[in-house]
């Protein structure tokens, strides 16, 4: 048997926080914003980069959204959501989602969906979603949810690496 995998596993200390950022934000990531409708129906969303499929039977997506976020309490109890792809030409509206603003979506251009979620103009794909979980997991609570319906668009993704927005490069 190989020597490392004998190796007695040790107890490490806790990651420096801001070193463990540092690290993981050398994995480039698609922004999303995603959005839904409170239960006062104001339109509500936000600036996500920890979108990703889950599984294409059934298709499931999944996010996580920080514990300490005003948005958490709307997520958890919103049936529905859109992830809402966006594309290079979006950087300020990953800004502005990003962002505590009272009105999100004043100047954004944006549609209602069939269930009243608002879907942004522009976006290189949207993911119309219904939560089938919720779940506590370190400081985050993370989302999965059934994909009902989906949009594509000819658009190049917007991406993040390394705390800056960058455009899809060549195909290698």
């Amino acid at each position: 048997m190989n020597a490392a995998l004998q190796a007695i596993p040790q107890i490490a200390s806790p990651p420096d926080s801001r070193a463990l950022r540092t690290a993981l934000g050398q994995f480039a990531t698609g922004i999303t914003v995603v959005t839904t409708r409170a239960a006062d129906c104001a339109f509500v969303g936000l600036t996500v980069n920890s979108f990703s499929a889950l599984s294409l039977e059934p298709a499931l997506i999944l996010w996580s959204l920080r514990g300490s976020s005003p948005s958490l309490p709307v997520f958890e109890n919103a049936e529905r959501f859109v992830v809402n792809v966006l594309a290079e030409a979006q950087v300020e509206t990953s800004r502005r989602f990003a962002l505590p603003l009272a009105d999100k979506f004043d100047g954004v251009a944006h549609a209602e969906n069939a269930w009243g979620q608002p879907l942004i103009h522009g976006a290189a794909a949207w993911f119309e979603c219904r939560t089938v979980s919720r779940q506590i997991a370190g400081d985050h609570c993370l989302f999965i949810a059934a994909v009902e319906r989906f949009t594509l668009s000819d658009a190049a993704p917007l991406l993040f690496h390394a705390g800056g927005y960058f455009a899809l490069g060549s195909r290698l």
